[in-house]
């Protein structure tokens, strides 16, 4: 089991990720050192890349760290930025301390790879000029997502999409990290698509409040302690109780009735299988979970698949673990993904309201800071070295 990231004042309880108000982090060993528990992986390579993480005192930004140390990604220098607000605070990891630099326009000179998640608006300001300096940026925002020619990548379903660009040509790009849920969906649903042709994809989202921001996350902890206290709840970051309740995901509603999230997933998914004609519907919803997403997903084919032969793909997919005891009523949780690298698929049965073999449901858990986000972009940057 992987440990969690130790911070300061870490919720082990709540694997929450985010930080009071500490200025330093310890990350916790990889979990492949065996007999060491203590010792610390080092990454530092001189013929490594140069990185820069933007936003790395956010909850993703934290988890860019930890996943960078577990997976032993090479690096020659890193670069820690943020805010000026968090200028100056000191970070130790992997036995150095870094000093955290606000992010300016001159943040990316000699910087081979970036890893962004401060926003959309700081990714549309700051992405171009790293580019434009040479840079590869892995951005974790919605800033770029569909934009024409800017590359939609999850490494187990489309990596075909980064082909051309290159480490150290001299050339910087851009390259999109999905939203979470769709990743979470994707990574369970393309080796289904890939034997059967999805036609139709109806998804239910029960989303954490990470996908939220650390916020979000101290907020949901707050408000279940005021809950049992008999207190109001405090309502910053959502404008509703949240603590012992869920509600329609808090991104703006469209004139459609779909709200933002739910047409991410429409859209996402349409341009990373690379099918304009693909059918996709989404309900998203918030519920009190720290940080991992579950969502149920409908699945019609235009090729029979059954139940069996689905359990067996998924058996066998990258990135994916099958948690499918029906006897035991054991299926995927949140709690039991959080902090883990694979999406969890249980509940792989036909679907009784379709003829034949045509369609399946599946139940798919991901730990939405991880996979959903962090984990994401150190692929797609691995896939680069």
């Amino acid at each position: 089991m992987k440990p969690p990231t130790l911070s300061l004042h870490h919720h082990h309880h709540l694997t929450t990720p985010f930080l009071h108000k500490p200025t330093s982090i310890f990350l916790s060993p990889s979990p492949r050192v065996s007999n060491a528990p203590f010792t610390v992986r080092m990454s530092l390579k001189e013929d490594g890349p140069s990185v820069a993480i933007v936003g790395v005192t956010g909850a993703v930004g934290q988890e860019f760290l930890s996943v960078l140390s577990d997976r032993d990604f090479p690096y020659r220098s890193l670069k820690l930025l943020a805010s000026k607000r968090s200028a100056g605070k000191t970070l130790s990891y992997e036995n150095r301390n870094y000093t955290v630099e606000e992010l300016t326009e001159n943040s990316f000179d000699d910087v081979d790879i970036a890893l962004f998640s401060a926003g959309g608006s700081i990714s549309k300001k700051f992405g171009p000029i790293a580019v434009e300096k040479g840079t590869i940026v892995v951005d974790n925002s919605s800033a770029f997502r569909m934009d024409e020619g800017i590359p939609l990548v999850i490494p187990e379903v489309n990596p075909e999409a980064m082909e051309g660009i290159k480490l150290k040509s001299g050339k910087g790009a851009l390259i999109a990290n999905p939203n979470c849920s769709t990743i979470i969906c994707l990574v369970a649903a393309t080796p289904l698509h890939r034997r059967a042709k999805v036609t139709r994809m109806v998804v239910s989202t029960y989303q954490a409040a990470s996908g939220a921001g650390a916020a979000a996350m101290e907020e949901l902890e707050q408000q279940t302690r005021e809950v049992l206290e008999g207190k109001a709840p405090t309502c910053n970051i959502f404008k509703q109780q949240y603590a012992f309740n869920l509600f329609s995901h808090n991104a703006p509603v469209l004139s459609n009735g779909y709200n933002e999230e739910e047409m991410k997933l429409v859209k996402e998914t349409r341009k990373i299988w690379n099918n304009k004609d693909v059918k996709v519907t989404a309900t998203c919803i918030r519920v009190p979970v720290m940080r991992a997403h579950a969502e149920s997903v409908n699945l019609q084919f235009e090729t029979p698949l059954d139940e069996n032969t689905a359990r067996e793909i998924l058996s066998n997919a990258p990135g994916v673990v099958v948690i499918d005891d029906r006897a035991a009523n054991y299926f995927p949780t949140p709690l039991e993904v959080s902090n883990k690298d694979d999406v969890a698929v249980g509940r792989i049965r036909q679907d009784v309201s379709q003829d034949g073999n045509y369609g399946l449901d599946i139940f798919v858990c991901g730990d939405q800071i991880r996979k959903g986000a962090a984990l994401n972009a150190v692929q797609i940057a691995e896939m680069l070295l």
